[in-house]
């Protein structure tokens, strides 16, 4: 199968119901300081991976962890994983400095987070 190629899974969103508590686990389980620190989001790079804490599973109602995988082309992939049967669940949107996420749905339900960094 030839298409646009994934760079791997690289952020993992958390959603959590009590982001203080949430943050000082993360903390000391991945034993770095957060990155990002809002009342909205919270995240962590340690070892090439963004861990992200989102109170309440935000705007987006997540109610387990959504792994991102990094696209070079999220449209592109976006074509390719619907044409193989992956439902669109979050079409692609800018959340900021030009980073473009999306979620589908493969067909047993799981979600799965596309990510593009401009």
């Amino acid at each position: 199968m030839t298409g646009s190629p994934t760079q791997g899974i690289m952020t993992v969103l958390h959603p959590v119901s009590d982001l203080a508590a949430a943050k000082t686990v993360y903390s000391a389980l991945l034993g770095v300081e957060p990155t990002a620190d809002s009342p909205y989001y919270v995240g962590f790079d340690a070892v090439g991976q963004h861990i992200g804490l989102v109170p309440g599973g935000g705007p987006q109602g997540m109610t387990s962890p959504v792994a991102y995988w990094h696209v070079a082309d999220i449209e592109a992939k976006l074509a390719e994983v619907t044409a193989a049967g992956a439902t669109l669940k979050e079409a692609a949107h800018d959340v900021g400095g030009g980073r473009l996420v999306a979620t589908v749905t493969d067909p047993d339900g799981n979600v799965l987070g596309l990510l593009q960094d401009s």
